[in-house]
């Protein structure tokens, strides 16, 4: 029969994503012109709560946004996506999250995020205990995700992005720890101190995953044309997440989210992207 229905935790960033698409990227000073703008809902911490709902997870998602229009805009595809949000609180002194992105035809960024309310989150926010899974980002300041590892009974996975300085505590609590190749390197030897499980992403190059060390799987994202890999990695973590707690192999899992992050970089913008479980079966032929 079909797996009983994951029930995850995620706590973390929710931003609307304001993308103007130029002929090229600015030097500094200078004006391009002839841009096109579209506004997408993101935030590490949405992205990835809207990508393990869309998998089949019943998705709980703690954060903040602010008082103003554009949380509806940015709140409105996990709305859509069943993904509950009571533990979304409004600031009213904070705007909600922006993403400013500037991107050049070949797919080259430039991004300023000013956090806004993301960066009000405090403990008090927190349930007092966090069943797992649960997933986090580095998106929120950081003692407050301190806070919610030490917090969590059970599983607990933390992408360790963007890159910032947190207690080895963390590290060492948490049972899954996700980071690319920039931050792999920001954090060295650290990652594996803990004894959880590590997962470094390649890129095209694919993943591997570590055990107190020791590389124990890998995999290989299927071909694709890539329009816009925005949202991919978010992509990829809700769906390793969901992939676990449902039970399957780390071979079978790290193949599945791989499979999500290669579907989630053929569209454009992070959250209309995120892929559905049929997509990925059909890319991976297990449907």
């Amino acid at each position: 029969g079909a797996p009983a229905v994951t029930r995850l935790t995620v706590i973390g960033s929710i931003n609307l994503d304001l993308v103007a698409t130029a002929p090229r990227l600015p030097v500094a000073g200078e004006t391009v012109t002839g841009a096109t703008l579209a506004r997408h809902p993101g935030g590490k911490g949405a992205n990835q709560a809207l990508a393990a709902a869309r998998l089949g997870a019943e998705v709980a998602l703690f954060g903040r946004v602010g008082d103003d229009a554009m949380a509806d805009e940015a709140l409105a595809l996990l709305r859509l996506g069943g993904v509950e949000l009571k533990g979304v609180a409004v600031d009213p002194d904070a705007p909600t999250g922006v993403a400013l992105i500037a991107v050049d035809p070949s797919g080259e960024n430039q991004i300023v995020v000013a956090a806004g309310a993301n960066h009000a989150v405090t403990v008090a926010d927190l349930p007092e205990r966090l069943a797992g899974p649960v997933v986090l980002q580095l998106e929120l300041p950081i003692p407050v995700v301190e806070a919610a590892v030490a917090r969590t009974q059970g599983f607990v996975a933390v992408n360790l992005a963007p890159a910032s300085p947190v207690s080895d505590a963390l590290l060492a609590r948490a049972d899954l720890l996700i980071v690319n190749e920039g931050e792999a390197a920001f954090y060295g030897e650290r990652l594996h101190a803990g004894g959880g499980r590590l997962i470094v992403t390649l890129g095209a190059a694919g993943t591997v995953m570590f055990e107190a060390g020791r590389e124990v799987a890998r995999a290989t994202p299927p071909k694709v044309s890539v329009v816009d890999s925005t949202g991919a990695g978010d992509a990829f973590v809700g769906a390793v997440v969901v992939a676990l707690s449902e039970g399957m192999t780390v071979e079978t899992a790290l193949a599945f989210a791989c499979a999500a992050g290669a579907v989630a970089a053929t569209k454009p913008g992070a959250q209309p992207s995120l892929p559905s479980r049929a997509e990925i079966e059909a890319i991976l032929g297990t449907g």
